[in-house]
């Protein structure tokens, strides 16, 4: 699948094809397959774990999310959380042989992408799911020129001659707002700035006219002007083509603008998830307000010190069963806390919440849903 989707760095994982088998997918009950109505992408109770000197640590632990179609998914969350293993699970691009989904299921279309073959994976990789990742750079081939990169995804999935594939890479070029395409369609990576490499980015991961597009943290490293004229042109080409998007970020700002609805992820789970606007005014996590209370805010008292999360997100190996945010909440918490998962319960109408006595109830018991309340299971 080289050239479908665009990678994090080479070390991380490789596109190439066929150089090892997919990583292995654990054996998994039958599970029925979704309704018709379904979201484009349904993630029932994911695990994601990498072997180790230490043993098997869980990266990601019973996500479970919907991506309504021609919605934007937003997922945030700070480095560590384990947005970027979420969106690798369901591209099955795991690092091999070391990282392997060991349970759950990811609905697409009606098909299991956790238990699909390799060889049924490969048409809906690139084709139907494209993938943008946060660094352009080790995301293209600095050997080839762009022009022929964009191709070669168009190659792979449709029967097209070179010459058809390449005037398909000049229009979509075009698209993502490159000035003077047919000069850049024959230049090096190396020769494109960073916001022009990122463009040609989306423009590989557009190739094919992807349903899904995940953007891995599409604007990490680029500087604000050119972060908000690549988030400008992922909003048009999504109304544009009516695609579905779930936008990794670790920016709240770009969630603000950009999402529909919004997953906040912490420590391998999914904390709290609720529509853009319920989540922004009233968060319930702990988790979830301390994000919110670390934006700053222009109308503070000038040389105020910024308010900042204490501590870091646990390594893999310290990974405590039950509520994972409760040593850094500030709120007092016991030992019992931290030793049963607590419940990802319907609070109201699609605001979900993992229902921390700590982070959730302040100590007490947490909050209820009223006699209509939900609760879904996350592992």
């Amino acid at each position: 699948m080289r050239g479908a989707v665009c990678h994090k760095s080479p070390e991380f994982f490789t596109t190439m094809p066929d150089p090892t088998p997919a990583a292995p997918i654990v054996a998994q009950p039958a599970a029925a397959a979704p309704p018709s109505d379904a979201p484009v992408l349904r993630i029932e109770n994911l695990s994601t774990a990498f072997e180790t000197e230490n043993g098997l640590l869980t990266a990601v632990d019973g996500v479970s999310l919907d991506v309504p179609r021609g919605k934007t998914l937003g997922i945030v969350g700070e480095s560590g959380s384990g947005k970027s293993v979420t969106a690798l699970s369901i591209m099955r691009l795991l690092p091999h042989p070391h990282g392997k989904i060991i349970g759950g299921h990811i609905w697409f279309d009606g098909r299991d992408l956790a238990a699909l073959p390799l060889s049924e994976l490969r048409q809906i990789r690139g084709r139907r799911i494209g993938m943008v990742f946060q660094e352009p750079m080790t995301a293209l081939n600095p050997s080839h020129r762009v022009g022929k990169q964009i191709a070669e995804a168009i190659l792979l999935h449709e029967r097209l001659s070179k010459a058809e594939a390449r005037q398909r890479a000049l229009e979509l070029l075009a698209q993502a707002g490159i000035p003077a395409p047919q000069e850049r369609l024959d230049a090096y990576p190396h020769q494109l700035s960073g916001g022009m490499r990122q463009r040609v980015v989306i423009a590989i991961a557009l190739a094919c006219n992807p349903e899904l597009l995940i953007c891995d943290e599409p604007t990490t490293a680029l500087d604000v002007t050119i972060q908000a004229q690549i988030l400008d042109l992922l909003k048009k080409l999504k109304a544009q083509r009516n695609m579905t998007v779930i936008l990794i970020t670790h920016d709240l700002g770009v969630i603000a603008e950009n999402a529909d609805d919004v997953a906040v992820m912490y420590a391998g789970r999914i904390v709290e998830r609720a529509p853009a606007e319920t989540l922004f005014t009233r968060p319930l996590h702990a988790y979830t307000q301390a994000l919110l209370q670390a934006i700053p805010a222009l109308e503070g008292v000038p040389k105020t010190p910024l308010f900042s999360i204490k501590g870091q997100v646990p390594s893999l190996g310290e990974l405590k069963p039950g509520c994972r945010f409760a040593p850094r909440s500030g709120r007092p918490y016991t030992e019992a806390d931290l030793l049963e998962r607590p419940p990802f319960v319907e609070i109201e109408p699609g605001h979900w919440v993992e229902n921390s006595r700590v982070c959730v109830g302040g100590g007490g018991e947490g909050v209820g849903g009223g006699e209509g309340a939900q609760v879904e299971g996350q592992g």
